[in-house]
Order: C-alpha cells, then sequence, then structure tokens
C-alpha cells in the first residue's frame, strides 16, 4: 500500500494512490470520490491543454476583484483535492515517467478509446507487468467487447440509446410531448459513482488477497442498469414502458400539480397518503370512492382521477398546500430553480456550499460531497488544481528527480 503525501486528505482512503488519466466528467468524477475520502489522486493532464473541460466556459471562477480566472466552473465541478501532473504521454520518455509512477500507485483511472492505451505500453496487461496488484479501471461509451466497442460514448448519445430519453419528458399525446434528455450529465455521474464502488470493491480484494484486477465500465451498461424498476416493468411485462412527463407508472398520485399561484409535487405513495391529501383538499368522498380505494385501483382509473384532483390542486396557493401537506404527513414540496436550491434552509443547515482556497481565485464555491462519514470525514481543503501545479512535486516526491532532470523534461516538452 501507498502512503499519501503530508497534508493529503486524512480519509479512510488516505494509504490510497490514483493515477488518474481521466477528463471531461465520468472518469474525473470517480476520482474526485475518492480524493475526498482521502486518497492521493495524481491528476494526468497534457501539458498547454490539460482537461476539457478547464476550456468549457464561461462562467469561469472569479478572483477578489469579480475579475474572470482562467478556471472554468465546469472543471471546478469533478476535480477537487487532485494533484495535477502535465506528461505528454505520446513521448516515449513520458511514457516512461507514468510507468514509473504507476509503480508508487493502487489505482489506474482511465477514459481513452478501447485499445488506445495500448499503443503506449499504458494498458492494463502492460501495466500489471510492472505492478502486480493494480487496480485498473476502464471507462468508456460501450466497454471493451461487443459491436460498439469501438465508438465514441457521450452521455447525451446514451441517454437516447439507453432508454432515458423514452421515458423522460411529457407524453406524446400531450403538448410538448417527445423524448426529453435529463438537464444533467446523468449517465457520466453514475458512471463516476459506480466506478468508484467497483474500485472500492477492488481495493478491498487485493487487501484481503494481494490480487489486482480490471475493470471495464460502459455508459451504456450503466444508464441500461439504472432504468430500475423500469427495466424491470419491461421485463416483467414484455411492454416497452411509455413517457409519464412528471406522473408516476405505478403510483397514483405521484406527480405535479398547479395550484393557485404555481406548481407543488405530492407524492402519495400509499392509501393512507392519499386519504389525507383528499381531505386537505375538501374532497373526501374520493377517498372513499371504490374507484380509488387502492393504488392499483388508482393507476387503473388515473385518467378518471387526476382530473379531478388537478381541479382540488387549483383551490389553495403553494404555501398553503405545502403547510397543510406537511402537517398532515402526506409527502410534498416546492418546484425550486437552482438559486432556489441553495437559499433552501436545509441545503444551508447540511453546509452543501463550500468555500474552498484557490491560488488563482483567492477562494471558489464548490457543492460538497453528500458522503458524510462519523470517523473519517471526507476532506475539501484542497481546490481543483491548476494546470501542472504539481508537476515538480510529485516527480521529485515519487520519482526522485531532481531540478536539473525536470528543468530537461519541460525544455524536452515531455512534461
Amino acid at each position: 500500500m501507498t502512503t499519501s503525501p503530508t497534508g493529503a486528505n486524512a480519509g479512510a482512503l488516505k494509504h490510497i494512490r490514483v493515477l488518474d488519466l481521466s477528463r471531461v466528467l465520468a472518469g474525473p468524477w470517480c476520482a474526485q470520490n475518492l480524493a475526498d475520502l482521502g486518497a492521493d489522486v495524481i491528476k494526468i493532464e497534457r501539458p498547454g491543454a490539460g482537461d476539457d473541460t478547464r476550456a468549457w466556459g464561461p462562467p469561469w471562477a472569479k478572483n477578489a476583484q469579480g475579475e474572470n480566472t482562467s478556471e472554468a466552473a465546469y472543471y471546478l465541478t469533478a476535480n477537487r483535492g487532485k494533484r495535477s501532473l502535465t506528461v505528454d504521454m505520446a513521448h516515449p520518455e513520458g511514457q516512461a515517467l507514468l510507468r514509473e509512477l504507476v509503480k508508487h500507485c493502487d489505482v489506474v483511472l482511465e477514459n481513452f478509446k478501447v485499445g488506445q492505451l495500448k499503443r503506449y505500453g499504458l494498458d492494463y496487461d502492460s501495466l500489471k507487468a510492472i505492478k502486480p496488484d493494480i487496480v485498473y479501471c476502464s471507462v468508456t461509451g460501450f466497454g471493451q467487447d461487443g459491436p460498439y466497442a469501438a465508438r465514441p460514448g457521450y452521455d447525451f448519445l446514451i441517454q437516447g440509446m439507453g432508454g432515458l430519453m423514452s421515458i423522460t419528458g411529457q407524453r406524446d399525446d400531450l403538448p410538448g410531448g417527445g423524448p426529453q434528455k435529463v438537464g444533467v450529465a446523468l449517465v457520466d455521474l453514475m458512471t463516476g459513482m459506480y466506478s468508484t464502488v467497483a474500485i472500492l470493491a477492488a481495493l478491498t480484494h487485493r487487501d484481503k488477497t494481494g490480487e489486482g484486477q480490471y475493470i471495464d465500465m460502459a455508459l451504456l451498461d450503466v444508464q441500461v442498469a439504472m432504468l430500475a424498476n423500469v427495466g424491470s416493468n419491461y421485463l416483467c411485462s414484455g411492454k416497452a414502458p411509455q413517457r409519464w412527463g412528471n406522473d408516476h407508472a405505478n403510483i397514483v398520485p405521484y406527480q405535479t400539480f398547479r395550484c393557485a399561484d404555481g406548481y407543488i409535487i405530492v407524492t402519495a405513495g400509499n392509501d393512507g397518503q392519499f386519504r389525507k391529501f383528499c381531505e386537505v383538499g375538501g374532497r373526501p368522498e374520493l377517498a372513499d370512492d371504490a374507484r380509488f380505494a387502492s393504488n392499483p385501483l388508482r393507476v387503473q382509473n388515473r385518467s378518471t382521477l387526476v382530473p379531478m384532483l388537478e381541479e382540488m390542486a387549483l383551490s389553495k396557493s403553494k404555501a398553503e398546500w405545502i403547510a397543510q401537506l406537511e402537517a398532515a404527513s402526506v409527502p410534498c414540496g416546492p418546484i425550486n430553480n437552482v438559486q432556489e436550491v441553495f437559499d433552501n434552509e436545509q441545503v444551508q443547515a447540511r453546509g452543501m456550499a463550500i468555500d474552498v482556497p484557490h491560488p488563482t481565485a483567492g477562494s471558489v464555491k464548490l457543492v460538497r460531497n453528500p458522503m458524510r462519514l462519523s470517523a473519517t470525514p471526507c476532506d475539501f481543503s484542497k481546490a481543483p488544481p491548476l494546470l501542472g501545479q504539481h508537476t515538480g512535486d510529485v516527480l521529485q516526491e515519487l520519482l526522485g528527480l531532481d531540478e536539473e532532470k525536470i528543468a530537461q523534461l519541460k525544455a524536452q516538452q515531455v512534461i
């Protein structure tokens, strides 16, 4: 096992070092999870350019004078807690540096096209030969085998191919109906999360047996898996689920309602909650109606019941509905924009927005990791690194290179 350098996160993974060859979102999201949990994550970037997302602005982080820095908000979202080392992996000496670094690492994470790293001697088989217990995680669009393995994969594309857009958005027979992507790169993020879990499982296995292993993560696999109950509904029924908008295929009422001054969400997950919803709305007879006595019956008679509930919802304001339904223990809530999310008293009480010291911006606002561990809490003290910020430090610390050798590598444009 490796040990983190002085000052690194003091979390549960402080004994783990990760060589992060990934870029954009799915891989970096996984690596940021590991960094938040204490791992020493060394982010390998192209000299002079770095991770593609460094240029994905505006918006940009601002300094104390309110001026834009060169740090794009998109890059900042997925690279907290890492150390940036610039290496040209197309250069033979750059490849040699990375192979030497692997000897000091526990995990390699990459999201290059299938087979691309083999030409550089940075594929799993090559690195396993020099570090037998390495845990190597590859993230691609479609996996390492199958007819689509060579294709590039992008979140939007996978949302469509993997069925998510067929169940997201308003019904085709209603105004505004049609396929709709989710408003955040959900497949990338979930692939990062599944990759995190897989790496932790592989490290546990290594710690017990001394054996490393290869992890093959595919965006399409993740999208199919995260269909969850929708996928199960199809496998059990043989019928492709339809698009339900804000309604729920299996629960009624579980949707948005327009009230006197806007919209609320009501999620009546059982018969008792449905009865209380009707009572608060002044329509207790709906709960006594034999057509709506159970959830399966409400689903069956959705087209009859929902218009009645929609009319009932117009009788009160958002604030009235939420206050009265909460008092009756009926799950409900507003539909917030992102500003309202971060203004929300619960979000603020949980400290979901954090300020992290930053070398050019002074400090940057980031969204905290939601994992809360009592004994080994996440550490958010290290901002996303500047491009190449730690190149000299890492090469001196891990490989023992002196300043003259580092200067030579820079002159040769290896780093």
